[in-house]
């Protein structure tokens, strides 16, 4: 496992924030602040829960779409939708980002502490474990990082 990947692309986000209020319909609904806030809600998220959960209650029941998707090492876009809880809200401002990022690079760190059958249960691709757990961030945050390179374009 190795975070060095991870951190740069928070350093990316965090790079995004002063374009936060750029939309581009073409390419999204969303603006790019709706791009950074949801990809730290992701990310702080997966660490919440991969530090509560029960490492007993692992099964690795990986999908075969979550096998292809990190193999090929992308998502394809439009085709899921974010749920409730990872949404953002109406009005995204900095000063959350800020702090939402500040909770991401705190929570990064934990990572490597926990046991490696710490996981979450994604609705697409089964149990992440910490095994994978970096991957599944990495492909997410790159994901939405270019989105929001189309936007800008």
């Amino acid at each position: 496992m190795n975070s060095e990947k991870l951190d740069l692309l928070i350093d990316s986000l965090e790079k995004q924030i002063g374009y936060q209020e750029i939309s581009n319909p073409n390419i999204s609904k969303a603006n790019i602040g709706w791009h950074i806030d949801h990809s730290f809600k992701v990310l702080n998220q997966v660490i919440l829960t991969l530090q509560a959960s029960d490492p007993a209650l692992y099964k690795n029941n990986f999908s075969f779409l979550g096998k292809i998707f990190f193999t090929l090492g992308f998502f394809p876009r439009g085709k899921a939708k974010a749920p409730k809880y990872v949404r953002p809200p109406e009005t995204i401002s900095k000063e959350d980002l800020l702090n939402q990022m500040k909770e991401v690079r705190e929570g990064i760190i934990t990572i490597p502490n926990l046991d490696k059958n710490a996981f979450f249960k994604h609705p697409m691709f089964g149990n992440i474990n910490t095994t994978r757990v970096y991957r599944f961030l990495e492909l997410h945050t790159s994901h939405h990082l270019k989105i929001i390179k189309e936007i800008k374009a």
